[in-house]
């Protein structure tokens, strides 16, 4: 079978775009997916998905917005105050290169690239370093682009095609495709991390082959938040496991001895004990680079008759045995490799609470089966620790235990049922999170407005949003807040929002942006509202802190809003 024409693949991503349908997606997917080989198909199922190489690998474009413009500037000549104003409007380059290259009267007419081209171009330019090194890269493969296929190698370049698809929707098109059960695909990607060899498993019915890969980030499983005592009396078991609920960051940890031919995978190898250490955020994003003063400590939890480990746990700043401020740890967020002094001035410690795989998947295992393998293992108490796991089986008693986790600097509690199997990306009633007294939520930056006084260079009022509901993602918007982060705070964020405008309002005082920016908000009470969508206003909210580590999924819901507001009732 020949190579399939990238020029086909952004036709049939463009029909995909123009439909609203989920089963008219899938259909198109599936009709195209037939007619390719089974390396092009490996390569259109894994871009269609968003992701230019498989989870496990370490690779990087690192290919920014300011490069894209310029090259779409360089190669099509057109005027860059018209192109900056395009942008503006459609608020995405794919768009404004299609744009562009309707102007350009050079642009090719006939594809000629192949999706093998795409994925050596996507090699090659891992591989470059610097930025006018990519630039020139970049330039020379748009050149060879028709308009449509500027748009999507553009769109592909920024890890977002922006069409109404996710990785959900592919995997519901191979699963229609081949006449199996989503569930079973969805099992596969989760344990392999690569929606490409998912679809050539998938094809040749051996999706129940997939084995768990070490080095690709697993969602991580969430908690819901209990309203009350009562909430926690109802959802577990006559027993049940309660922890401190860490102020740190969520972090994963592979573990697994080097071997030769991983230079690809995610990571780095421990010199000393030539294990491979990988750090993973909630956001699914590396970070190893960010806490080498954890690598060594996390590496001995390695037992030499044990393949590969990966743990669920919390990044936390210390002082001594005892746990420091969150505030602290903000000066690493951000940094990818912190210098000596910043890794002086705030140490850290990895606090491990669950166990994922053991050289065997351990997800299905119940918690307290995990638990038990857990705690085999060698952790030094300082800088890799075992989080404190602790039984019950009187609700009441759970408000002195609050107390005293509060009292060891803890955000509050966790509450686990022992018979839960781990369940990634879900949020259910088997672990519940207990949080600190006053109220707050996890929200997400829907639109900025130019502020006031010294502020009014900048977009600094910021209204946000919670979920519609765990099954809907979409966004109500709940208040408005102006205080809390810092000058330095919002001038980084002001360029962001610039960057990411949708739509502009009031001579572009007020701008729609990218919802991607999670903040907590703090206030004081709950209360109805005509005003917003959402039904609720929150009284008095202010800004506690950016939650770089959160991806909008993980937000509050309005269920949560609802049961705070019926709570004060």
């Amino acid at each position: 079978m020949a190579m399939s024409q990238f020029f086909d693949f952004c036709a049939v991503a463009d029909a995909v775009g123009n439909v609203s349908s989920r089963l008219e997606k899938a259909r198109l997917l599936g009709g195209y997916f037939t007619t390719l080989s089974d390396d092009d198909l490996k390569r259109a199922a894994l871009y269609l998905g968003g992701y230019r190489f498989p989870l496990r690998e370490g690779r990087t474009l690192n290919v920014g917005g300011a490069l894209l413009f310029g090259a779409i500037w360089k190669v099509s000549g057109q005027d860059e105050t018209w192109l900056r104003e395009r942008l503006v409007a459609t608020g995405d380059g794919g768009d404004l290169a299609f744009e562009a290259w309707q102007c350009w009267t050079e642009a090719p007419t006939q594809g000629e690239l192949t999706l093998g081209d795409i994925e050596s171009e996507f090699a090659s330019l891992a591989q470059t370093s610097g930025s006018k090194q990519k630039a020139t890269r970049v330039e020379a493969f748009l050149v060879r682009c028709t308009p449509l296929e500027s748009k999507y190698f553009v769109k592909l370049l920024s890890g977002d095609l922006r069409i109404g698809l996710k990785e959900g929707a592919v995997e519901d098109a191979l699963a229609r495709m081949v006449g199996e059960s989503v569930a079973l695909v969805q099992r596969a990607n989760m344990l392999t991390g690569d929606l490409g060899e998912v679809a050539l498993l998938a094809r040749h019915k051996q999706l129940e082959t997939a084995r768990f890969q070490l080095f690709h980030p697993l969602k991580f499983m969430l908690a819901t938040p209990a309203a009350s005592l009562e909430d926690v009396e109802k959802g577990m078991p006559p027993a049940f496991v309660v922890e401190d609920k860490f102020d740190g960051i969520r972090a994963q940890v592979h573990l697994a001895l080097h071997q030769p031919h991983d230079e690809l995978l995610h990571g780095t190898v421990e010199g000393e004990t030539n294990v491979r250490v990988a750090l993973f955020s909630r956001t699914l994003d590396e970070i190893t680079g960010a806490f080498p003063d954890l690598h060594r400590a996390l590496a001995r939890l390695l037992p030499p008759d044990v393949p590969g480990l990966v743990l669920d746990g919390e990044i936390v700043p210390v002082v001594g045995d005892k746990i420091a401020p969150f505030q602290s740890l903000q000066k690493r967020l951000g940094r990818k490799t912190p210098t000596p002094a910043i890794l002086g001035e705030v140490p850290v410690a990895f606090i491990a609470y669950d166990l994922l795989f053991t050289g065997q998947n351990e997800l299905e295992l119940p918690f307290q089966e995990r638990r038990a393998k857990l705690e085999n293992l060698a952790f030094d108490g300082k800088t890799a620790r075992l989080c404190e796991s602790r039984q019950f089986e009187n609700v009441a008693d759970l408000d002195a235990e609050f107390d005293a986790a509060r009292a060891r600097g803890n955000e509050g509690l966790m509450v686990k049922d022992p018979r839960a199997p781990y369940k990634p990306g879900r949020r259910g009633r088997e672990w519940l999170k207990i949080k600190r007294v006053a109220a707050t939520l996890d929200c997400v930056v829907t639109s900025v407005e130019a502020g006031s006084g010294k502020r009014s260079k900048f977009y600094s009022d910021y209204t946000f949003a919670v979920r519609s509901s765990e099954s809907d993602p979409a966004l109500l918007n709940i208040g408005k807040a102006y205080s809390g982060l810092t000058d330095s705070e919002i001038a980084q964020l002001n360029e962001w929002f610039l960057a990411h405008t949708t739509q502009t309002f009031a001579h572009g005082r007020v701008r729609l942006v990218e919802p991607e920016i999670v903040i907590e908000v703090a206030f004081d009470r709950v209360q109805p509202s005509s005003r917003h969508k959402s039904g609720f206003a929150l009284r008095f909210p202010r800004i506690v802190r950016l939650r770089d580590d959160k991806p909008t999924s993980e937000i509050d819901t309005l269920d949560t809003v609802r049961k705070l507001a019926e709570a004060e009732a």
